[in-house]
């Protein structure tokens, strides 16, 4: 059995929001102590971004519950037209300069020059590309990785950048950051790091918050619905969540599809659902505000989650916090961990157990009830405070390891980790094999994608829905 690794001084025997259940009010309250460092966040983009999504949100929480923890607080990120170049959003100084690929060259520049002063902590958000400061500068970094890009790299383009990024996530990081400390969301993402060669004990886990709704969640449409929430690009496989309502609304009349999100493949999803006669029955909502993607969540069925891949899947935990229950692939990453199989959701292992799986949820009351009351009370304990209190923990320890010459430069969050873990339990994450769908559509570069999307390999998906 693997130790129980130990934050800032606390043992971590379980997790909340990465930070064991009796040992949260202990870190917050180291938190207070002293004068906290400065930190610096590089980041490709912020919520703010045409292209921004959950991890961004995961970005902009923790940066402003650090601001609420004493630390100063920079996010340096891209630019977008029509953007505000500078401004403090929530106690944080937002900086945007660059471009998708020019903002790495922007932040080594300002760094370098000493325009963004002399943060005790660099968090480099690795997002695929990470900003190898480790490069280019001695101040202790911590690498935030969402999860593992391998499926997502030819997904979006195509073979050769998807070889050459791949390679440079894979093989280059790992290696330019041997002795830097990682931060991430899941269990199933530090496996994955751990597969590329970061070293288990280097890797911290903060889980996503969430904002618990604080009126009863409004009743459900009289129709049934699913919602699908997220970035609209290729990966999140939109595609696979209008073919299964194709399926369904023969089951189900009535059926709507709600489609919430923002992104570069929405005129090829407005196609697709056209050519499968979908028109009045899905609804693209575009970005909407806080209030109304709480009312969306809350008066849908069920929650789709169709993407390839997810570090943990912010929308399951923002739509278990109004009762709805999501069904997914457990093959995609940290959605095995924020979906519990049978108990808050249910987990498909291909196209037809996904479908199979929204047939279920959709068809019977009482497992659509259990499964969001399962939902709700889990989400009940995770809170964005107490991820920013670990996170606090994790920037702390680095700046003092620097500060007391313990460690070299880039050697941060091992002595954060000092119980280390002895073991990964990667066979059972492994064991699912990725879903493949031969005709996946891929961005315009590529020809046009088919009407219909090919089938997976793999059939059936065992003990759905449990004994419901």
């Amino acid at each position: 059995m693997p130790r129980p690794l130990e934050l800032a001084g606390v043992p971590l025997t379980g997790h909340a929001n990465g930070v064991a259940a009796n040992g949260v009010a202990a870190v917050a309250g180291r938190a207070g102590q002293g004068l906290a460092p400065e930190v610096l966040i590089l980041a490709g983009r912020d919520s703010t971004h045409p292209d921004g999504g959950g991890s961004e949100l995961y970005i902009e929480r923790i940066a402003a519950g650090l601001v609420r923890l004493g630390h100063r607080v920079t996010l340096f990120c891209g630019d977008y037209p029509g953007a505000t170049p500078a401004e403090w959003v929530q106690g944080v100084r937002v900086l945007r300069r660059g471009g998708r690929l020019s903002v790495f060259a922007h932040a080594a520049l300002w760094l370098r020059t000493g325009r963004l002063g002399r943060p005790a902590v660099i968090v480099d958000v690795h997002n695929g590309l990470p900003f190898f400061t480790c490069w280019y500068t001695r101040t202790p970094v911590l690498v935030l990785v969402h999860h593992v890009h391998r499926e997502q790299w030819q997904v979006c383009f195509g073979p050769l950048v998807g070889r050459l990024g791949w390679s440079v996530e894979s093989r280059l990081a790992p290696l330019a950051y041997r002795r830097a400390g990682y931060v991430t969301v899941s269990e199933r993402t530090r496996a994955e790091l751990a597969g590329l060669g970061v070293a288990p004990g280097r890797i911290a886990i903060v889980h996503n918050g969430v904002d618990l709704p604080a009126a009863p969640p409004p009743p459900k449409t009289d129709h049934p619905s699913i919602c699908v929430l997220g970035r609209l690009v290729p990966n999140k496989r939109v595609e696979l969540a209008f073919e299964a309502v194709v399926e369904l609304r023969r089951r189900h009349p009535g059926l709507r599809l709600e489609v919430v999100g923002k992104g570069y493949w929405e005129p090829r999803l407005r196609a697709a659902a056209a050519r499968l006669g979908l028109d009045g029955v899905v609804t693209f909502h575009g970005w909407v505000d806080d209030a109304a993607k709480r009312e969306l969540l809350a008066r849908s069925w069920v929650l789709a989650m169709p993407s390839l891949k997810e570090g943990w899947g912010l929308a399951v935990t923002e739509a278990a916090a109004h009762a709805t229950p999501a069904v997914g692939f457990a093959s995609a990453g940290g959605l095995a961990e924020s979906v519990r199989h049978g108990e808050t959701g249910l987990l498909a292992a291909d196209y037809d157990g996904f479908t199979r799986g929204l047939d279920l949820v959709l068809g019977d009351a009482g497992l659509r009830r259990r499964l969001g009351e399962a939902a709700r009370a889990r989400a009940a304990g995770f809170a964005w405070e107490r991820s920013a209190a670990a996170f606090s923990a994790l920037v702390r320890a680095s700046a003092a390891r620097r500060r007391a010459g313990t460690a070299p430069a880039g050697e941060h969050a091992g002595g954060v980790l000092t119980g280390g873990l002895d073991q990964v339990g990667t066979g059972s994450i492994s064991a699912a094999r990725p879903v493949t769908i031969r005709n996946m559509p891929v961005p315009d570069s590529t020809q046009s994608p088919p009407a219909s999307l090919d089938r997976v390999e793999r059939g059936g998906i065992e003990h759905m829905g449990g004994s419901a």
